[in-house]
């Protein structure tokens, strides 16, 4: 009983962090058998890559308008109801693609169930802050990581094999289907197991309200944040520009394609890869310096495209995918960041905030990567990789802790 406590005060488990981590397989394990295979779908029902750079765009840009709506629905509401509010939504929108199979209907349910990752994460990074004592944020945050890699490696291949026997019409449907459950299944877990946050008090400070306006609360946003917030948007860049043509060039493009089994396969290795970075990686992060860490995962985002470029058969790839599960090694680390940069009572807000700034300027590059694609595949790959070096110099170069002494003395108190 002893060493069980040990293990999980050392990995930052309590009763509502599990209940978080229940949720986020779950509803994590639908999604991914279903959205990861869209574009296949999408072309399946007669799109053509505009409407794929389009739903990738999408995602970003409900990624950015919804995170902050997100921060603050967190703060005004609690933790508790938000999350059940955001899994409503994401329940709405696959029962959308589910009875209406038709490329427009999918950017329609897209507006409801992309927007779950991006609307809860301010959410969960509150409860993490909140639960949990600074020494222990990082742990937890990695936590949160490496469980959302579960559904995401073995989604992937449940998925394919729903495509291997189905087809990819009904394949995919019938995956919408066992996530719409599984986001039940979630609901109701979530409500037993998390405790109860108090809502509208920004964190419980009778003083500070929760902000609804981004452009007030823009202005208690750290240099040191702002300086993150570039470099993290250049990155990004780099990834979004070909991230909705992977699966296109893997099974559609290169010498040798894969079948959606083999993809379903990489995308595992990919996500083991990042699982068995995230728990010693957040262990020293937490005892030192944060920046190198989150350098080390931008040069991983830099690389990814080039090693795609030069990949062309199965075994290739799965070294290229090893490559983009490494890009996990620090992005806890950064997201550990934000919060410890963000101002006391504003940490959902601030975050929702961070990602609102973000990703609405990403969501170009992720559409605009459909064009380069016109262009040709190895110009997408080659215009992203120059976008992820400049951001991982800019980061290097300008990044800054100023709360580290801070930090220290936390550690140091417990």
């Amino acid at each position: 009983m002893l060493k069980s406590q040990k293990i999980s005060d050392f990995l930052g488990l309590q009763r509502s962090t599990v209940g978080m981590l229940f949720m986020v397989i779950l509803v994590g394990m639908g999604e991914r058998m279903a959205e990861r295979f869209l574009p296949i779908y999408l072309i399946a029902l007669g799109a053509g890559p505009i409407v794929i750079g389009l739903l990738n765009a999408l995602d970003n840009l409900l990624s950015a308008l919804y995170a902050f709506p997100g921060g603050y629905l967190s703060d005004r509401l609690g933790f508790k109801k938000a999350l059940l509010v955001f899994n409503l939504f994401a329940m709405f929108g696959f029962l959308i693609v589910i009875l209406i199979p038709a490329w427009p209907a999918v950017l329609v349910g897209a507006l409801f169930f992309l927007s779950w990752s991006a609307i809860s994460l301010p959410a969960t990074m509150s409860l993490v802050s909140k639960v949990l004592p600074t020494n222990k944020r990082t742990m937890g945050v990695s936590m949160h990581s490496l469980v959302r890699r579960v559904p995401m490696a073995l989604g992937p291949i449940i998925g394919g094999l729903f495509i291997g026997l189905w087809g990819e019409k009904t394949g995919v449907r019938l995956a919408f289907i066992v996530a719409l459950l599984l986001a039940i299944l979630a609901a109701v877990m979530q409500q037993k197991l998390i405790d109860e946050d108090p809502a509208g008090d920004a964190g419980g400070s009778p003083s500070v309200k929760p902000e609804k306006n981004p452009l007030r609360l823009i202005r208690e946003m750290s240099p040191a944040l702002k300086r993150l917030l570039v470099a993290d948007i250049l990155v990004r860049f780099c990834e979004q520009i070909p991230y909705a043509f992977v699966v296109v060039w893997c099974m559609k493009v290169i010498q040798s394609p894969v079948t959606a089994f083999q993809f379903g396969i990489l995308t595992s290795i990919e996500m083991v890869t990042a699982m068995l970075v995230y728990i010693p990686v957040a262990y020293f992060a937490d005892r030192s310096t944060k920046k190198p860490f989150i350098v080390a995962t931008f040069v991983f985002f830099t690389f990814f495209p080039l090693a795609l470029m030069y990949a062309g058969s199965f075994d290739i790839l799965i070294f290229a995918f090893i490559l983009r599960g490494l890009k996990e090694f620090g992005e806890p680390t950064r997201k550990a960041l934000i919060m410890d940069l963000a101002p006391e009572f504003r940490k959902a807000a601030m975050f929702g905030l961070y990602y609102l700034m973000r990703d609405v300027v990403v969501s170009a590059a992720a559409f605009g990567g459909a064009f380069l694609w016109l262009v040709s595949p190895r110009f997408n790959f080659t215009v992203a990789f120059l976008f992820g070096v400049v951001g991982t110099v800019t980061f290097a170069v300008w990044g800054r802790e100023p709360l580290m002494k801070e930090s220290r003395q936390h550690r140091a108190q417990g």
